[in-house]
């Protein structure tokens, strides 16, 4: 029998008490061991919890039962699980988490802990999602030339809204709070930082790189408007709040944001609060994997798969999935070193001689234009839409910031990345 304690009963650790109870036979058969929640650590014992599991306010209760077998930590946030996450380890408790944020910064500092202890994270990305089994098994004869991903439910369902019903960005945010998709403060995931946490425990499996979000490129999707998804439609692309890992020429990049992706793309068609994942690989090529990436059975079904792997070896794999350094000599690529296409939206004067001095602009960087298109806006002003040819990051950026300093620029430029 495996003996589980489960911090942190929200509504992941209620699915997985229910789905431990209602699915008991089919798990014990798979596991070949009988799964049992022995006790569930909770902030607030008052709250009604649709659980039938002894419950307790103090995590000593689980971390110093010699019974309990698996500490599954639920917790959220990361000093505080970390040192939770810890104590079980030096206790000898083989550890389950779906802490993303926990992994971001301390995956590797984890890893030394655990040493010969299983520590399983298949639920930190993705949801229901098996990614982090397909980068550590399936795919492990495979160097990983890329890995793009569509990680955060709430900016994808937010940017299909968009796109799909040419609604702006406020009232469809508003709507994501009102169905549950989006929280009351959306930042997280609005703004890159939730899905840029499951970027790094990726990047770490494929390259073994120990970034941390402060070292990566993050934006988020706050600033796109209709003008931004009409011509996205006009050129045959999509916005998608991406997460790139890329390895190019002994160099790792990763980074977060919206991009302009072209509609035949496979990922490109990952609609709504779905999570989607591109890898390539050298040896197999483009792989996908698609499904919901958050919710409490569709985590709580990566939680348990994890529980019963330990059930069934008791023994760890290294928690990354490989060794670090994975591959000698990669590095974390500057951001500013990113080579990419450009989609730039300008608000201008509507009179001559404006685009003569934007262009200029650009040449003195060495940013070639592809495609132009020229709006009416509000007054005297006009909507200038470009797209470049590929350039390096630095380039991009001493071009806006010029931009934004000539007179007949009327507001800061904004820019988004296409990824062919």
């Amino acid at each position: 029998m495996i003996r589980v304690g489960i911090i942190g009963v929200g509504t992941v650790g209620e699915s997985v008490a229910q789905i431990l109870k209602e699915n008991r036979d089919i798990i014990s058969a798979r596991a070949g061991k009988e799964i049992v929640v022995k006790k569930g650590v909770v902030r607030d014992l008052k709250r009604s919890r649709n659980v039938d599991i002894p419950l307790t306010d103090n995590v000593d209760d689980v971390l110093e039962d010699p019974q309990i077998d698996v500490v599954v930590e639920l917790m959220g946030g990361v000093e505080e699980p970390y040192r939770v996450v810890s104590r079980a380890l030096r206790n000898k408790k083989a550890v389950v988490t779906a802490n993303k944020a926990l992994l971001a910064y301390h995956r590797y500092e984890l890893q030394e802990t655990a040493g010969d202890i299983p520590f399983e994270f298949e639920a930190s990305v993705a949801g229901g999602i098996p990614i982090i089994k397909a980068l550590r098994e399936g795919l492990s004869a495979n160097h990983i030339e890329s890995i793009t991903g569509i990680i955060n439910g709430t900016a994808n369902y937010i940017l299909t809204k968009m796109m799909s019903e040419g609604v702006d960005f406020q009232p469809v945010l508003k709507e994501a709070q009102e169905l549950g998709y989006a929280e009351a403060d959306p930042t997280f995931d609005i703004g890159g930082y939730d899905a840029a946490h499951k970027l790094l425990i990726l990047a770490s499996i494929a390259y073994g790189i120990d970034a941390k979000p402060e070292d990566i490129l993050i934006e988020g999707i706050e600033q796109i408007t209709q003008a931004d998804i009409g011509f996205a439609k006009e050129f045959g692309y999509t916005v998608k709040l991406l997460g790139i890992a890329k390895k190019a020429e002994g160099f790792v990049e990763l980074r977060v944001h919206p991009a302009l992706v072209p509609q035949s793309r496979m990922i490109a068609k990952v609609d709504g609060v779905m999570n989607g994942i591109s890898v390539i690989g050298d040896k197999v090529g483009e792989t996908m994997y698609y499904g919901p990436g958050a919710g409490g059975d569709a985590t709580a079904s990566a939680v348990i798969s994890d529980i019963i792997a330990i059930a069934r070896g008791g023994k760890s794999s290294p928690m990354l999935g490989f060794k670090r350094p994975l591959e000698s000599g990669l590095e974390l690529m500057e951001r500013e070193s990113v080579v990419s296409k450009y989609y730039i939206r300008l608000e201008v004067e509507d009179r001559p001689g404006v685009l003569a001095k934007v262009s200029r602009v650009m040449g003195e960087q060495n940013i070639s234009i592809e495609t132009m298109l020229q709006r009416p806006g509000s007054g005297e002003s006009a909507s200038l839409l470009l797209a470049t040819h590929r350039c390096e990051e630095r380039s991009m950026q001493k071009a806006l910031k010029d931009l934004f300093e000539l007179e007949s620029v009327r507001e800061r430029p904004v820019m988004i990345r296409m990824e062919e």
